[in-house]
């Protein structure tokens, strides 16, 4: 899975916090998109997603792991490919262990040989977003 190798060492970057390898993973251009897990709902531009990346490699949080819980699924399309599943971020912050579950899809380009995030999507379901629970039928 070539796009998964690609995320992996993403991750990996991340994980040591290394910025030059956090920053090689996206398309330098100001329509890059990332939508994340929050406090804010999305960054538009690489300019303003490498400051989101020093700032976090600054602060308390470690990313010590990830792991696939669902997929991951991925297609390539010439130039263009997606990949997508549910994963579990282990993190550490201030001595507190913990994993958060998310939806995470990235859709990517390739670029001078390399597969770079184009649209990056982090997101966890909210609980009853419609206020009448789960409207799935059993």
């Amino acid at each position: 899975m070539v796009i998964q190798h690609r995320i992996e060492k993403f991750w990996e970057a991340v994980i040591a916090k290394d910025i030059p390898g956090i920053e090689s993973a996206y398309i330098p251009s100001e329509s890059t998109y990332v939508i994340l897990e929050g406090p804010r709902y999305s960054t538009m531009g690489t300019n303003k997603i490498f400051k989101g990346w020093a700032d976090f490699c600054g602060s308390d949080i470690q990313m010590t792991g990830y792991e696939w819980t669902e997929g991951p699924f991925e297609e390539i399309d010439g130039a263009v490919a997606w990949i997508g599943g549910i994963t579990d971020l282990t993190l550490s912050v201030n001595d507190r262990e913990f994993k958060n579950r998310f939806r995470i899809s990235f859709v990517m380009k390739q670029l001078d040989g390399d597969w770079k995030i184009r649209h990056e999507h982090v997101s966890a379901p909210m609980e009853d977003p419609y206020g009448i629970g789960d409207w799935l039928k059993k």
